[in-house]
């Protein structure tokens, strides 16, 4: 028991914890696209890339500036290599030889080395292609953002959406309930036959098994939202504004009347930014049948012992310096170099043809895009008005029931065709939030 009672505190600890940890949101959906663009995951790591590549730009830079290195060698000589000279150099006889070793048994050198490059033609190319590869994830961030707010817009218009059929079902299962029991009144009566009642309560039950699924289905609409939104998915969030609002706001056939122009939409900036790297690349390759010139100065210091005594005060040390230059010429790579420009030249060309179906692929998207969006205010309307005759249909069905004038299965018809014009209603109103972020999406600068 005591166990038992440790394990049951503990667990009722953690509980506490989690909710005092948990954070509590609350955002209408600008202020949801605002936040998203700040913490979201992607946005978060496209930011990095930015910053990544602005180091790599620099790296690209110090490859043409000065580089100073500098080290200390050290050498044992625990066994002197020997070599043999003519004896007769020590007083021995003609003909003969000794043995001679050359060198300490230590040795130190303390050096440093200044290395510049005059002139590489790939290095100029370098530089300029770091601009571009700085640009492209300028650009990747760029369309990150976008694509993280159509993201936003569509998972928050999909919470409003389970919302509102949660909201609409339990209206529907009320109303079907109340019906039900003065059908079942009637029934005991002997007024009415008991398939009338059973048809009521099959139609009850697939309300109940929808509403059911649509509250799993708001679970997760909200959890998916948190994530595109970058909070933790136990954090609480409540959402101020309502899908009518939403869909009154974003109904404007004017807005799709703005121009579009190809060159401002991120893919093509990103495709031409493409084309650009693949220009750099052909004029590397041609850039590597140029000269290059570089230069060096050494400088140091050299020290033998028979001991190791080189810090002694004593200790002699024999400076050195020198300047080199470097000219390297290519002269002739058997036409591998030639085949290198060739294949460049050739990956430029397709740079070129994507370009231009990028081009063609964005006008079409854009025209569809618009086509989509005024279709979807033309439907709401339409979808409104028939939601308007289904509610005065099942009206009329029911009162024609319950007085006994129709059948259950005309009633059934009626309830069904006004549930599937709440649906449709509901489907709308989100599709023309959904519609015009994909068309804002094709237009933004």
């Amino acid at each position: 028991m005591k166990k038992l009672f440790f394990v049951t505190l503990t667990l009722f600890g953690l509980s506490v914890n989690a909710q005092d940890t948990a954070k509590s949101y609350s955002f209408t959906l600008q202020q949801a696209i605002n936040h998203a663009l700040e913490y979201n995951y992607s946005v978060i790591n496209s930011g990095r890339d930015i910053e990544a590549a602005k180091q790599k730009k620099w790296e690209t830079t110090a490859m043409g500036l000065p580089q100073i290195n500098a080290g200390v060698d050290y050498t044992n000589n625990f066994v002197l290599q020997k070599s043999v000279v003519p004896a007769e150099f020590f007083g021995g006889n003609p003909g003969e030889y000794a043995e001679v070793a050359f060198g300490t048994k230590h040795n130190m050198v303390a050096r440093s080395t200044l290395n510049q490059l005059i002139f590489d033609g790939s290095y100029i190319v370098a530089l300029q292609a770091s601009k571009t590869y700085l640009k492209y994830y300028e650009n990747s961030k760029q369309r990150t953002d976008i694509d993280i707010k159509e993201m936003v817009i569509n998972s928050y218009g999909n919470v409003l959406l389970a919302k509102e059929n949660i909201a609409i079902l339990e209206k529907n299962i009320a109303s079907l309930q109340k019906t039900l029991n003065d059908t079942k009144a009637i029934y005991k009566n002997g007024l009415i036959e008991e398939e009338s009642v059973e048809q009521l309560e099959i139609t009850l039950a697939s309300l109940e098994s929808t509403l059911n699924y649509n509250k799993r289905l708001l679970d997760i609409t909200y959890k998916m939202l948190k994530i595109n939104l970058g909070i933790e998915i136990a954090d609480q969030l409540t959402l101020t504004d309502k899908l009518e609002d939403l869909t009154i706001q974003n109904m404007d056939l004017g807005f799709s009347a703005n121009e579009f122009n190809v060159n401002d939409n991120i893919n093509h900036k990103i495709a031409t930014n493409f084309q650009e790297q693949r220009t750099l690349e052909y004029k590397l390759e041609r850039s590597k049948a140029l000269p290059s010139l570089s230069a060096n100065v050494n400088f140091g210091y050299t020290a033998f012992k028979d001991e190791f005594q080189f810090f002694t005060q004593n200790q002699n040390w024999f400076n050195y310096s020198n300047l080199g230059v470097s000219l390297n010429v290519p002269i002739f790579s058997s036409l591998a170099r030639s085949s290198r420009t060739q294949q460049a030249k050739i990956a430029l060309e397709q740079a070129k043809t994507q370009l231009t179906e990028t081009e063609q692929k964005l006008k079409l998207q854009y025209a569809t895009a618009k086509s989509e969006y005024e279709y979807s205010i033309a439907d709401y309307a339409t979808a409104k008005n028939n939601l308007n005759l289904a509610e005065r249909i099942e009206k009329k069905q029911q009162i024609k029931f319950t007085e006994g004038l129709s059948t259950s299965f005309d009633f059934n018809d009626a309830q069904r065709q006004l549930y599937t014009a709440q649906q449709k209603y509901l489907e709308t109103m989100v599709n023309i939030v959904n519609k015009k972020a994909s068309l804002e999406k094709i237009i933004t600068k």
